[in-house]
């Protein structure tokens, strides 16, 4: 067995570990990168995740009526290929480029705290490293369902953007911030979607307005919704898929080319053999870290998906500010000093939220606020009219007492822009009133925050 030492150990090539690599590689540190597969260089976020996700659905909206579904899918899988292979290989050679760094490929599992096996097939790489970081993301959960995991129509998000067949039908098992995705961005390519929810409503976590405009939306769009729906068991035909359920008491199937579980994702440690470092686990597999991000092993870190925070390539970002921050820097960053940390639905038009909802501000005792406008009556936001989609809501959550801007939820044209002007108005203490009065450029959407904060009732 081939042996190697590192100052630093990166496994896993996510946003944060890159990142980390990259700049203690420049700093002189013998760094030592290990991915599994030359597939997933430069992490989830470009070849599985945000990036192919959101490019197929930008060409969703900008198929042509006329343009054959079939073969604009597979069109826009080709380009979207494309695309994350060149960033994929931008990745690569950003490390590689590097004298201090070597990428390895390979499947990592630890022998102790300090060293590590890589094995490729029949070949054995032995590292040992003084700081080890995890940042081998999350895998998506495939609920327990009689039939499903042996059905050879199963797919989960990574198939779905992966081939270049478009189904005629889809069944999508879960109502959350990924189903209700994948569900509007194959609607629009033309497939017939229905989705299936086991709570009372889609987006449970969200403010039951919201929640409601983004349904209706949806609807709009053409896909079906079963709410109160538990799916008892999937069945395959010669050519699809029967998902059976109960809903309302009443029995119902769904038949599909394709069966979506969106269930979520579930960090990735199985492989790694973390009790043999001494690395403690949290009840859902996460690897249980403090607030540095340091696990029960204090030189060995977890940072993305894997330690069990929120699961955003911006958050894997500001992991490696932290860990960075402890192996190079005045080691004060934490978690802790997260504040207003936005994310986005990304449908037509997209549903952006940050801080707490109606619902939770008053579960939290706060004297309540709130501010709410349907996009189509703000005579303020011209540009929702100029791009022709003037669906959506705008709602601001905001202290009764002190003006503080306690959440927003924005569902319409450039919300994943316009949530990081509110964040940041958080982070920065600026109040509503401070948003309401500022002046932005015109025709712009954030100017309808002049008009809609000015709606702030109790």
């Amino acid at each position: 067995m081939d042996e190697l030492h590192a100052d630093l150990l990166v496994i896993g090539f996510g946003k944060g570990g890159k990142t980390l690599a990259a700049a203690m590689g420049r700093l002189g540190r013998r760094v030592v990168m290990v991915e599994q597969s030359a597939l997933m260089y430069g992490g989830t976020c470009i070849n599985i995740g945000c990036v192919p996700t959101k490019a197929l659905i930008h060409r969703a909206s900008a198929r042509p009526e006329d343009a054959d579904p079939q073969a604009w899918y597979s069109a826009s899988v080709a380009s979207t290929a494309t695309l994350t292979s060149a960033m994929r290989d931008k990745n690569f050679r950003m490390l590689d480029s590097l004298d201090s760094v070597t990428v390895v490929t390979g499947t990592a599992a630890f022998l102790d705290d300090k060293r590590v096996e890589v094995v490729a097939g029949d070949d054995r790489l032995e590292i040992t490293a003084d700081t080890i970081v995890v940042n081998t993301g999350a895998e998506s959960v495939v609920p327990d369902i009689p039939g499903l995991r042996g059905s050879a129509h199963l797919v989960t998000g990574t198939d779905l953007i992966g081939s270049p067949d478009l189904p005629r039908r889809l069944a999508v098992i879960g109502g959350g911030y990924q189903g209700l995705e994948f569900a509007a961005m194959v609607r629009r390519y033309g497939s017939e979607v229905t989705v299936l929810e086991v709570a009372d409503r889609i987006l449970p976590r969200e403010d039951e307005d919201v929640a409601q405009a983004a349904e209706e939306i949806l609807r709009e769009e053409g896909i079906t919704f079963v709410t109160g729906a538990r799916v008892s068991q999937v069945a395959d035909t010669a050519d699809a898929a029967i998902v059976h359920y109960e809903a309302n008491g009443a029995a119902g199937t769904v038949e599909a080319e394709a069966v979506l579980a969106a269930a979520g994702r579930a960090p990735r440690t199985a492989e790694l053999r973390l009790e043999a470092a001494g690395v403690r686990t949290t009840a859902n597999g996460a690897i249980e870290v403090d607030e540095y991000l340091r696990t029960s092993r204090p030189h060995i870190f977890a940072m993305g998906d894997v330690n069990g925070g929120p699961q955003f390539t911006y958050i894997s970002l500001d992991d490696y500010r932290i860990v960075a921050d402890q192996l190079s820097g005045e080691g004060k960053r934490s978690t802790t000093d997260r504040l207003a940390v936005p994310y986005t639905l990304f449908m037509t038009p997209p549903l952006a939220r940050v801080g707490l909802t109606e619902n939770e501000a008053r579960a939290a005792g706060r004297s309540v606020r709130v501010a709410s406008k349907a996009v189509a009556d703000l005579a303020a936001m011209p540009r929702a009219s100029i791009v022709g989609e003037v669906r959506g809501v705008m709602k601001f959550v905001v202290d009764a007492e002190t003006d503080e801007i306690l959440g927003a939820a924005l569902l319409s044209v450039d919300a994943q822009e316009l949530v990081n002007t509110v964040a940041l108005a958080m982070r920065s203490g600026v109040t509503a009133s401070g948003l309401r009065d500022a002046i932005w450029t015109h025709p712009s959407s954030t100017e309808a925050f002049n008009e809609v904060l000015a709606t702030v009732v109790r």
